[in-house]
């Protein structure tokens, strides 16, 4: 996940302006009088006492001392040591009311507590050591004290590490203090230690920012300006940021754009925004790889990474690869820099890319999203309740043709609620799927009937309102897409599958949900002209004898990411494994808090 730090040269550091942590407030004079008279009369008596005490006092004066002599031994924590030969400086501050040694080496920042000596004369023989490793500091500064109104300078009080901290599933940013007045001291650490941060190479410095403004709420830019933007500045990461106007800004950008001079690309915004930037940074990739995208053609990794920030109502993507929906956690982890590959599925149609993406329903999901663009002048949640109760009063299955090739490790067998088995083909789940697989090099595993909803998903899709993940037999990087099928039920019985989402129930355990992992899909719709329309939860049995007929006039809706798609005819779903890296880790922490589903 991490990357040893190089060092490299940064002389005019110190120099800098924005390198300061302005600490403002009052400076208040020194007083002087009677007080400090009997305070030099009480030191001039001790050294006269005690000659010895006042020459290992000296020890005190902040002047960095460098490597020099023979090396010993410095114990760490429990019984684990270090060569003082790895220390590059050593130095005295103040941290947390307490002066201490520290000593700085290529990967830690060390320092004991200098403790006050017995009556005897004899030091502490046992000293807490403690250390932060440096590869959870992502910025260094000076601290000056200012008074009101004061600009530039200021009385230097030291030096401040931001360091990365973990809070459960959250990440935060927690500064530590090394208060010392010499400034001497304080430039020479200062430049050492920027010289070791500045050796991270997979932490980003220059990015491009995407802000919808209209996500959600409407909160996305406050939320960058006010959480995002702050951690930014002081990581000393230059921003270029775009507020998007309209939906494809982000794609026109990315693919004619210059990307050259950015590290990442950063999205602020719902699954929507996410899976549009995603697309579009993987379509720049084939263009630039002269891929056909007319064809059905093996793609490759997408140039940049990509961050997500979440801004959105669900914000599946930020929870599969941070585990938590938390602006902070997300911009922490672009910060440090942390890296996870991710599947990504390619939706095809008549041999034609339509696009990337990571999920996608077809049935139920498909026609809620749809209603719920015929109302978008309501507010974001009440067009979604509005969508999801009207779609389950006229619920209605879909006659479908869905076939896949599997990608379970050993042969296994599956029930289907009717009491048939499916011989399930062994298979390399981390293979990609190109040309060849789909042209039936091997047997597609084929279920026809009435299905309520379809959903095929490559990654997990965390979020509040399914803390399992709507597809939980997947993961970020297995080379796989789970599918999930939804036979023909009654109305109270698909809102009782539905409601298990919200909890830490199985909510496949019903006779007519059945679970498969697949590495390519087909899904061929059928049409069943004027009688569809008529479909009741009384006729939920169908006409076997009743052939439908295949029609690709017909434009179905498909919920990819939250973006409604009208696809005619079939649909062909590939999985290609570990396309494209997201600033985040692989998580499979479940939140075990409170769990409420917003959908019903």
């Amino acid at each position: 996940m991490f990357e040893s730090p190089r060092k490299s040269t940064n002389r005019h550091a110190w120099s800098e302006s924005q390198e300061e942590l302005r600490e403002t407030q009052p400076v208040s004079p020194l007083k002087t009088g009677s007080r400090g008279r009997k305070k030099k009369r009480k030191q001039h008596k001790q050294h006269q006492q005690h000659p010895q005490r006042q020459q290992r006092s000296n020890r005190s004066v902040s002047i960095p001392r460098l490597r020099t002599g023979k090396p010993s031994a410095l114990t760490l924590g429990k019984g684990a040591a270090f060569n003082a030969e790895d220390a590059i400086v050593k130095g005295i501050f103040e941290i947390e009311k307490k002066s201490c040694d520290v000593v700085l080496t290529a990967t830690r920042v060390i320092w004991t507590p200098i403790e006050p000596e017995t009556p005897t004369g004899e030091s502490g023989s046992w000293r807490r050591e403690e250390h932060v490793e440096l590869r959870n500091v992502f910025a260094v500064k000076v601290k000056r004290r200012r008074s009101v109104g004061q600009q530039w300078g200021g009385t230097l009080l030291g030096l401040t590490l931001f360091c990365c901290v973990r809070k459960g599933a959250k990440l935060k940013e927690r500064p530590m203090h090394l208060n010392n007045l010499s400034a001497d001291h304080c430039e020479v650490w200062f430049r050492h230690l920027k010289d070791l941060l500045s050796g991270f190479q997979d932490r980003p410095k220059s990015l491009m920012v995407f802000v919808n403004p209209t996500s959600h709420r409407k909160e996305a830019y406050q939320t960058y300006r006010d959480e995002v933007a702050p951690l930014f500045k002081l990581a000393d990461i230059k921003a270029d940021v775009t507020v998007t106007k309209r939906r494809g800004h982000a794609l026109a950008i990315l693919r004619e754009g210059q990307l050259d001079a950015y590290d990442g690309v950063v999205c602020v915004g719902g699954d929507g925004s996410v899976a549009e930037v995603a697309h579009a940074l993987l379509l720049r990739a084939q263009m630039d790889a002269g891929r056909d995208t007319d064809s059905i053609f093996t793609p490759v990794r997408a140039a940049l990474p990509l961050g997500v920030i979440p801004a959105g109502s669900t914000d599946i993507v930020a929870c599969s690869v941070h585990g938590i929906s938390h602006p902070v956690t997300a911009a922490m982890h672009i910060i440090m820099g942390h890296r996870q590959a991710v599947d990504v599925s390619s939706f095809s149609s008549q041999g034609r890319l339509i696009r990337f993406g990571f999920s996608c329903m077809f049935g139920f999901g498909g026609r809620t999203l749809a209603l719920a663009e015929k109302h978008r002048w309501m507010p974001p949640s009440q067009r979604l309740e509005f969508a999801v109760i009207r779609t389950l009063a006229n619920l209605k299955p879909e006659d479908c043709e869905l076939s896949f090739l599997s990608v379970k490790q050993d042969q296994e067998t599956t029930k289907e609620p009717k009491g048939q088995k499916i011989l399930l083909s062994r298979r390399d789940s981390s293979r990609n799927i190109g040309e060849q697989d789909v042209e039936d090099d091997e047997p597609w595993v084929t279920i026809q009937g009435l299905l309520l909803n379809i959903s095929i998903m490559a990654i997990p899709c965390l979020c509040s309102m399914a803390p399992r993940g709507l597809a939980p037999n997947t993961r970020l990087d297995n080379g796989s897409m789970s599918v999930i099928a939804v036979r023909n039920a009654s109305r109270s019985e698909f809102i009782k599958h539905l409601k298990r989402y919200g909890n830490l129930n199985n909510q496949f355990g019903f006779p007519f949900v059945e679970t498969h992992t697949a590495r390519a899909v087909r899904l061929r719709p059928r049409s069943r002209g004027d009688w569809a329309e008529d479909v009741s939860e009384k006729a939920a049995d169908f006409d076997s004898k009743n052939i439908p007929i295949i029609s690709s006039e017909v434009s179905y809706p498909w919920n990819i990411d939250g973006d409604l798609l009208e696809v005619p005819g079939e649909l062909l779903i590939r999985v290609h494994p570990q396309l494209i890296l997201l600033f985040g880790v692989n998580t499979e922490e479940v939140d075990d808090g409170p769990a409420k589903c917003g959908c019903i």
